[in-house]
Formats: structure tokens, C-alpha cells, sequence
């Protein structure tokens, strides 16, 4: 039994290393890469700068007037195309957009016009901006935004070598990506996601390969461990050349045992919280708020009922400046929210947010769980918390007493639910992003102390790997000599 446990041990971690080692090599180093390059991408931020300020002036179409009273309105957006204001209209899960000073629906997004959105988005290069094509299928670059297909690519012609990409459907700008970018994206996030367009665009067959390459590499690494310190002597009782040692091994395979048992563990929770990444079996569930969650704090379904131009133009006039705005409603009251400010639409309606009202959604929010604490946040948690501080503050935290144990994170200044918590999404985020970007509030936001660990151990890591490289190509050249003979 004993001769048949370690025959076992040794023949995976032996396969599954020869299988997996370049695999591996790839993964080190493309993580250190994503710590500074990631994929092109046009943040929220960006997106605001490059937009024109709102106009109350320009306002001439009612919101009551683009529904016919029995779609249900989820989300009413005010925005710009070309300098004009549109109406970005979700109802019944199909969004339209409508020029807010005609009434007409946007045109239609062809060449031209995607040339001018560019040409708007980026004026100091309009003379240089030129078509690209139109995209039906995804590219490299748009994989993760596929679902904003069809586009338009734009090429800039700037210095930076900039490709824009245009939605087909609303005429914005969804992506701006820079050839730097670019360039620094193949070692990096495409390297680590194995984001290979052809493969890519196959999003189940990726996902599974991603997910049970992940599945060898946790157990490789377990067996790993488990071999590596069986076989340590401590009391060197293994000879090698007439020199006591603690490891039966020579050469590349010596190094190989030695770091494994340093850098090991650490390699071992990387590639588990990577296979995490991908939520495998759905075994945690999402940190959306639930439709009845939301409800509890808009009052009920949102209505554009009654609401006209001259109330946003109003709403507009008071918050100068603005470049995009949303209607929000908080029990059952109307509120335009733009530029991190709101202004009530409706008679009655008051801002600032009283925190009574708050707590009393919060309450009608659990459903019948009792409110189990409140707590009024003006900087992140552990689990709600962004480095680059994008994420709203202040917010409410509620916790709940129900068998999931329940937080909601609630916009203070808003009146919105921005993150459901659950024992599950808890525990996920330690195991994943915890044990995968080492984002523990002790040193995540102490750089560069974060970055050195991170790199030391991803080192470690990448030499474990490179240890068995050489002796995994001579294994192979005599398995290949043994099948020819």
C-alpha cells in the first residue's frame, strides 16, 4: 500500500507537471505584468471627461412622452451624442436612445457618424481620424464588451497609435485603446486569461478549459507538497557524492524540492484562487442586489409618469457642470443624480437623503430578517473597497439576521443598493481576490510594499516552475526514444 501511495504521488505530480509547467511559466509572469498593464479599457471617468457639459436650454422632449404606460421603465439616462442631449430609455429589457431636443430616435451609426463620435471624443486629432471597419464579431480588444456589438473601430492617427471603438447602437465611445496598451496586453492579461481571440470567442470552451486546467494544476501542486515533504530528511540521511543531504535529489531536481517547499503553498493558493475566478459550479451567489431588494429603496418600479423637460432643466440649472445624469427614484420620490449630485424632481421630495428614511428602506429591504446592524461608512471595508477609490462613498452598510447573513452596501447620498454580501460572497472574496491579488487591508494600499511581496513570491514561483522544465524535456526524450523503439 505504501509502495502504491507513493507511485501515485509521484507519477501525477510528475505528468501533471510536464503537462502544465509552460502553462505555469506563462501565468508568472504575465502576473506581474497585469500589476501595472491590464487590458485596454475606457473607465467611467474618461468617458465623463471627454463629454460635453449638459444644456437645460436643449431640452424640449418629455420623458413621459417615449413610453406608452405599460413597459416597465428600468433605467432613464440623460447623455450627449455629437454635442446634442439623448435619452438612453431601458423598458421591457430593450434600451432606445432619443434625442432629447427633437424627439427623433438617434440615426442610425454608420462609417461617418462613428468617424464623427471619434472625431467629437478626441477634437485635438479630428483631422487625422479615419475609418477602420465595422465589427460584427469581436476582436482582441472588445472580447469583454462583446455584448455592445455591433461597433465601429476608428483609427486616430495620433502619436499613441489610438484605435476608438464606436457603438453601432448608441453612437458612443466605448473603448479607447492605445497601442501601448495594446502592445502590453499580449504578456499580460492575454497571456494570463488565455484570451486568444479564436478560443476566446468560444466563451464555454474556455471557460472549462480554464477551469479544469485550474483543477490539475490545485491538485499538482497539493501532490507537490505532500511529496516534497515526505521526502525531506531532515537528519540528511540521503548520500549524495559522500555528502549527506536532506533531499534525495540532484541537480535541477534538487533546486526543485528545496524551492517547492518554500514557495509551495503560495503557488498552491494562486492557482486555486485563479480556478475561484471563475466562479466554477456557481457555488457562491452573485453580490447583485435582488429585484426585491432594489424595490425596498425606489419605493417600487420606476415611472417616468408626469415627468417633463422643464422639471430636468430645472434639475439641470442646479448642478452646473454636469456632463451625464440618471433618474433615480427613492421610495416612491423622483431624483435627478448627476456629477455626484442629486436635486429632487418630484414636489416633496428632499435632499440630502434623510438617514431615517435610509434605515427604514434598509429595514423593508431584509425582507422580514431582522436589521441586525447599521453602520454609516465614509471609507471601505474589506469587502466593499476599490484602490483606485471609484466606488461610491459614503455608504450605508446594513447587516442582516437571516440564514445567509445578509450586508447591503447602500449609496448614502443616492438612496441605491450598490453590493449585496453573503456568508458565501464573503468567504469567496477572501479565497479568491484575497489569496489571488494578496488585496488584505494591511497591505494592499501600501505601495510599494505590496508590489515587492507580490513580485518576490511570483519569483518564487516562476523558479519552481523553471526547475522542471529541463528535466521534464529529458523525460520526454526518453519516452519518445522508448515508443520508437
Amino acid at each position: 500500500m505504501r509502495v502504491l501511495a507513493r507511485k501515485l504521488l509521484v507519477y501525477t505530480h510528475r505528468w501533471l507537471g510536464i503537462a502544465l509547467g509552460a502553462l505555469f511559466v506563462g501565468w508568472f509572469v504575465s502576473g506581474v505584468v497585469m500589476m501595472y498593464a491590464r487590458m485596454p479599457r475606457l473607465t467611467p471617468a474618461e468617458r465623463l471627461a471627454r463629454l460635453p457639459d449638459l444644456d437645460p436650454a436643449r431640452l424640449r422632449v418629455d420623458p413621459a412622452t417615449l413610453t406608452d404606460g405599460t413597459a416597465a421603465v428600468t433605467s432613464l439616462r440623460l447623455t450627449t451624442w455629437l454635442g446634442r442631449p439623448v435619452y438612453r430609455i431601458t423598458a421591457d429589457g430593450r434600451t432606445r436612445s432619443v434625442l432629447a431636443d427633437t424627439g427623433d430616435p438617434l440615426p442610425p451609426i454608420g462609417a461617418d457618424e462613428a468617424v464623427a463620435a471619434a472625431q467629437h471624443f478626441a477634437p485635438a486629432h479630428a483631422g487625422t481620424a479615419r475609418y477602420a471597419g465595422r465589427l460584427d464579431r469581436p476582436d482582441q480588444w472588445t472580447l469583454e464588451i462583446a455584448r455592445q456589438l455591433p461597433m465601429h473601430r476608428v483609427t486616430l492617427g495620433d502619436p499613441d497609435g489610438t484605435d476608438l471603438y464606436v457603438s453601432a447602437a448608441t453612437g458612443d465611445v466605448v473603448l479607447d485603446a492605445p497601442a501601448r496598451e495594446r502592445r502590453w496586453a499580449h504578456p499580460g492579461a492575454i497571456l494570463h486569461w488565455i484570451y486568444l481571440t479564436p478560443f476566446r470567442r468560444h466563451g464555454y470552451a474556455w471557460g472549462q478549459f480554464i477551469i479544469w486546467s485550474s483543477v490539475a494544476g490545485t491538485l499538482m501542486c497539493a501532490v507537490g507538497l505532500v511529496w516534497g515533504v515526505w521526502r525531506l530528511s531532515p537528519s540528511r540521511r540521503f548520500r549524495l557524492k559522500r555528502q549527506r543531504s536532506m533531499t534525495p535529489y540532484a541537480g535541477w531536481m534538487r533546486w526543485h524540492h528545496y524551492i517547492g517547499l518554500a514557495a509551495g503553498t503560495v503557488t498552491l493558493t494562486w492557482i486555486f484562487s485563479g480556478l475561484l475566478s471563475m466562479s466554477p459550479w456557481d457555488w457562491h451567489p452573485s453580490t447583485a442586489p435582488t429585484a426585491a431588494q432594489r424595490q425596498a429603496f425606489s419605493g417600487g418600479p420606476m415611472t417616468v409618469d408626469g415627468l417633463t423637460a422643464a422639471a430636468i432643466a430645472r434639475a439641470l440649472a442646479q448642478m452646473p457642470g454636469a456632463r451625464d445624469a440618471e433618474l433615480l427614484q427613492f421610495r416612491g420620490q423622483r431624483y435627478l443624480a448627476g456629477d455626484h449630485r442629486l436635486v429632487a424632481l418630484d414636489p416633496g421630495a428632499s435632499t440630502p437623503l434623510d438617514r431615517g428614511a435610509l434605515l427604514a428602506a434598509a429595514a423593508a429591504a431584509g425582507g422580514g430578517a431582522r436589521l441586525a446592524d447599521a453602520s454609516w461608512l465614509d471609507r471601505y471595508d474589506a469587502y466593499y473597497y476599490d484602490r483606485d477609490g471609484e466606488l461610491m462613498l459614503p455608504v450605508l452598510r446594513v447587516q442582516y439576521d437571516d440564514a445567509p447573513r445578509t450586508w447591503l452596501y447602500v449609496s448614502a447620498t443616492r438612496g441605491t443598493v450598490l453590493r449585496k454580501e453573503e456568508r458565501l460572497t464573503r468567504l469567496n472574496r477572501w479565497l479568491y481576490h484575497g489569496l489571488h491579488s494578496l488585496d488584505f487591508p494591511f497591505l494592499y494600499y501600501r505601495r510599494p510594499l505590496w508590489d515587492i511581496v507580490v513580485i518576490v513570491l511570483s519569483l518564487g514561483g516562476l523558479a519552481l516552475t523553471l526547475t522542471t522544465l529541463m528535466p521534464a524535456l529529458h523525460r520526454l526524450r526518453r519516452l519518445a526514444r522508448r515508443v520508437g523503439r
